[in-house]
């Protein structure tokens, strides 16, 4: 008897879509790996997530409905980034608590809404990969994808399979990078010293790549690395666990 393959949505993120694709594609091809069938609902725009955090809770609700309402059919959603995951799985209930209708649909969507990586491992027993990198890596742990999403121990006992590579714990990899999303705008002089104090970090931690699971994590410490002039290559997890480190250069390297 044939057994059906889950209909897995990808919720690709406004960064993924506007700066770095490959994670999208490269977050595809894990997911057939892993042996399901993968759509990328059109109607899908931003989370919401800015406008969440700036209190401005109509234009989130706004954002939310055709979301919910695209990816509510599928058998899951997957996100590769635990902020925008944790916006779907644990925010968007609380959206409509005023609206019985978009509650139960949010509810719903939210039981089913899984960080890349957690769900690769969690949800479809994925315990290696046969990808190679050659590379001394480090991983920072996303705040978001750490604290709501629990995602810990999953890029690591997969990245630890990769063949070629070694893992170096970063030091606090679990203290915020400084991005936060708005935090970043609001509070520019908090969110620069410690963005600086993670580079540090990942800099005294001798590796030559670091990884991450939030793409907006990536983009602060790459651009804080850069300035320093620290040649640190800065890839998402999914480039890497799916072999396709080679399709684009290091995040915030010229093509």
């Amino acid at each position: 008897m044939s057994v059906s393959k889950p209909r897995v949505a990808l919720f690709v993120t406004c960064l993924v879509d506007l700066y770095r694709p490959t994670i999208g594609f490269a977050a595809i091809e894990l997911l057939e790996r892993a042996g399901c069938t993968v759509a990328v609902p059109p109607q899908q725009t931003c989370c919401g997530q800015p406008a969440y955090n700036s209190g401005d809770r109509r234009t989130a609700q706004d954002l939310a409905r055709p979301i919910i309402d695209a990816f509510l059919p599928y058998d899951f959603t997957v996100v590769p980034s635990g902020s925008c995951g944790a916006m779907i799985a644990h925010h968007f209930p609380g959206l409509f608590a005023d609206d019985p209708e978009y509650r139960g649909k949010a509810e719903r969507l939210a039981a089913k809404t899984h960080e890349l990586v957690s769900f690769l491992t969690d949800q479809r027993g994925m315990v290696a990969t046969e990808a190679r990198y050659d590379g001394i890596v480090t991983y920072h742990d996303s705040c978001a994808g750490l604290r709501e999403m629990g995602v810990k121990a999953q890029p690591r006992a997969l990245l630890g399979s990769i063949a070629g590579l070694t893992l170096k714990e970063l030091p606090d990899a679990e203290i915020c990078c400084g991005f936060g999303g708005t935090f970043c705008v609001k509070y520019p002089e908090i969110s620069t010293r410690m963005v600086a104090d993670k580079t540090q970090a990942i800099v005294a931690s001798g590796a030559d790549t670091l990884l991450a699971g939030d793409l907006g994590c990536l983009l602060n410490m790459a651009g804080r690395l850069q300035r320093e002039g620290h040649a640190v290559k800065v890839r998402h997890v999914a480039e890497v666990l799916a072999g396709r480190s080679g399709a684009a250069p290091p995040i915030g390297e010229a093509s």
